[in-house]
């Protein structure tokens, strides 16, 4: 159960969090991407509904990155 809810959190707040540092939403995607790609050749993701969970938390995180971007252009 913990691996799941890990999956519906961990990689959007990753995307949000590498948007910051690199501010750059395609490198942060790019980044979790590999992360999540290591942990599948690590064998930690062992089923298809986690990496659906992943993907799904991947393009809400990609959203909210770009929701976040476009709130702070407008303010300025």
């Amino acid at each position: 159960m913990i691996k799941y809810l890990s999956a519906l959190f961990f990689p959007g707040l990753l995307v949000v969090l590498f948007t910051r540092v690199t501010y750059n939403r395609v490198i942060a995607l790019i980044l979790t991407v590999a992360l999540i790609a290591a942990s599948v050749y690590k064998g930690y993701t062992d089923s298809f509904l986690l990496i659906v969970i992943d993907s799904f938390s991947l393009t809400v995180g990609f959203w909210y990155s770009k929701w976040l971007k476009d709130r702070r252009e407008s303010r300025i």
